[in-house]
């Protein structure tokens, strides 16, 4: 028998069913009462997950089974993301409502009303808003970098002018990478950011090696290298910058003690994480332009701590001398620009919790490129106008030299705290974020389940809860009342994925004391722009596969173009800088495999689910 239209089932259905449980009921094969059998036999609306074992729960061979005991190493099927395993979703546009995002507010159904569409799930939950979206993408792109280091640009080109001209370039390549974000999150609303676009796009083992490099090795590590950064600062600004020998175990308790902190308030609420990365991002932009003013004072008036001392090279060189032409110091300079710059693709791990992911997203990469790009640009050239080019070129603490040639220890010690606090701001903005990266790998079976769960329940994350967010908000403490006011509203204390915050914790802490750094920019050299480039790659497939699919956002062609072009660069560049490391970072990534053969060969998709692919390729001619 044919399938039925969205629309007819629509009119036939429950009005508060949402556009994405009426779609996969289309799929169904057989008459109406097979249907209505199997609705009533999932009883779930467009959850995340829906916990089924070894077969597609939408096939004619499932029709009659009802559910079974969760088995620990049973696959979860993503309902709602629409790649899975319903025909009649794809092309997503061939249903006349759409691609409903997660959550979407809806009639309450028979589900809401029994309290079964609560569970341990965040997409359920939207808090976030277009500011927090902006702080998560700002926190983290300017964290200690442009206070600290932006030799490693400057010494490069040669020039003032040459550095400023690679900020610029860095920045708008870097713009280039999050309008494809931005166009990915707007077509599949879900948390997890690559990881969901790589293994919908291009396979699930695809989607697990980015979940087993990115929570093995690059959140945890970079999260490392700015802890570490964070505590030497903290330390200076403590003992004095005079200090020229500094016990490193001080420094890195000093980061694990910040990033236990940090991790305790993102575990505690998700409200109260987002308010604190507003916070930290206000701070950051007005220590930035309070660095710009005092350039352009000290630029105007000659003023100094020390009569002299106010540097002249911004008058007496020019601006574009001793610029180098060697393609290889340029393309040095360009790496470390787009090192700076990175963190665009933070909200796409959180998007779908979002209130408004379709406008929110473009909204928030598009607001927070331009500032960050804008924000470099100035303080460059406020150091320009206070430090000498030798001292740029030369320091790693370019910000404290500014503010001691300024105003003297005062002025350094003050610079010092600001970066701590802007590092302090990146370690939030990178533990709330990694922290979703780890909880939807929980879901997804990637890692045990324990990390797929909210809070400190013991229930499976893909058993549904009978607790409603009234019977949480019942339970109200103290702090609870007392955090309301400042929060603008409840803050759903411990609504957060404490154990997969937990995992990060450990790997982060770890890194911060092994402290070897090096192996770990050559890792996110060849494996974060890898997979970079195959997330915007997997756009421009999406956009052939799927022309008719619904884009809240759709960005020019030629943006993916050019993202993959120098991502290619990048990680080709890393290839023959490192070639020992490189090979070292491949043989990590392909150990990766057996591991998800581990996981999810046996009990996923693979053997008991009778060796099928996702329909979503099959309906393609790949199956």
């Amino acid at each position: 028998m044919s399938h039925l239209g969205f629309s007819e089932i629509k009119k036939a259905s429950n009005p508060g069913r949402d556009s994405l449980e009426l779609a996969s009921l289309a799929s169904s094969e057989g008459d109406g009462s097979r249907i209505s059998e199997s609705s009533s036999r999932s009883g779930i609306s467009s959850s995340r997950k829906l916990s089924l074992e070894n077969d597609d729960p939408l096939g004619s061979e499932q029709q009659h089974s009802h559910l079974r005991p969760n088995n620990p190493h049973a696959r979860s099927y993503s309902v709602s993301s629409a790649f899975d395993f319903t025909p009649a979703l794809f092309p997503l546009s061939s249903t006349a409502g759409g691609y409903a995002p997660l959550g979407a507010p809806s009639v309450a159904s028979f589900d809401q009303q029994h309290g079964l569409l609560d569970g341990g799930n965040l997409e359920k939950h939207k808090t976030l808003t277009y500011l927090n979206g902006l702080s998560l993408v700002i926190g983290l792109m300017i964290g200690s970098g442009i206070f600290s280091s932006p030799s490693q640009v400057n010494s490069h080109v040669g020039s003032p002018g040459a550095s400023l001209l690679v900020w610029v370039i860095s920045g708008v390549l870097a713009w280039t990478g999050a309008a494809s974000y931005a166009e990915l999150g707007g077509a599949i609303p879900l948390n997890g950011g690559a990881q969901i676009y790589l293994a919908k796009i291009f396979g699930e083992m695809v989607g697990f090696l980015f979940t087993w490099a990115a929570v093995c090795v690059l959140k945890p590590g970079s999260a490392a290298i700015i802890a570490i950064i964070f505590g030497e600062y903290v330390v200076r600004a403590a003992i004095g910058a005079e200090v020229e020998v500094v016990n490193p175990w001080i420094n890195k308790a000093v980061a694990v003690g910040g990033l236990i902190f940090i991790t305790a308030l993102n575990c505690l609420s998700t409200r109260l994480a987002a308010r604190i990365g507003d916070l930290f991002m206000f701070f950051k932009f007005i220590a930035l332009i309070g660095i710009t003013i005092i350039g352009i004072v000290v630029a105007a008036t000659g003023f100094s701590f020390k009569e002299g001392m106010a540097s002249t090279d911004w008058k007496t060189t020019g601006w574009f001398d001793n610029t180098s032409l060697s393609t290889a110091d340029w393309a040095v300079a360009l790496y470390a620009g787009l090192w700076a710059f990175d963190g665009w693709d933070n909200t796409n791990y959180v998007v779908g919790e979002f209130k408004s992911p379709s406008r929110d997203l473009p909204r928030v990469l598009h607001t927070a490129m331009p500032i960050v790009i804008l924000s470099y640009l100035l303080a460059n050239i406020a150091y320009f106008f206070v430090l000498p080019l030798s001292t740029i070129e030369k320091s790693n603490t370019v910000a404290v030299q500014f503010g001691s040639r300024v105003f003297g220890p005062i002025g350094a010690l003050c610079l010092a705290l600001v970066v701590s606090a802007s590092c302090f701001g990146a370690i939030n903005a990178t533990t709330f974020t990694s922290g979703r990266l780890v909880y939807v790998a929980g879901k997804e079976n990637y890692l045990p389940a324990i990390f797929g769960r909210i809070g400190f329940s013991s229930s499976s994350p893909n058993h549904t809860s009978t607790s409603t967010p009234t019977s949480r908000r019942s339970r109200t403490t103290r702090l609870t009342r007392l955090l309301s006011p400042l929060l603008g509203g409840p803050p759903n204390l411990l609504y957060t994925p404490i154990p997969a915050m937990l995992l990060n914790l450990a790997t982060t802490t770890i890194y911060i004391m092994l402290g070897e750094f090096q192996t770990l920019i050559t890792f996110y050299g060849v494996a974060g722009y890898t997979f970079y480039f195959l997330t915007v790659l997997g756009l421009i497939v999406l956009r052939i596969r799927e022309p008719n699919l619904e884009r809240p956002y759709r960005t020019w062609i030629t943006t993916p173009i050019i993202f993959c072009c120098v991502s290619l660069f990048l990680v080709s560049r890393a290839v023959v800088a490192q070639p020992g490391q490189t090979l070292v970072v491949l043989a990590f990534v392909v150990a990766g495999v057996p591991v998800y053969f581990w996981r999810l060969g046996v009990s996923g998709r693979g053997k008991e689910g009778g060796g099928r692919e996702w329909r979503f390729w099959r309906r393609w001619g790949r199956g």
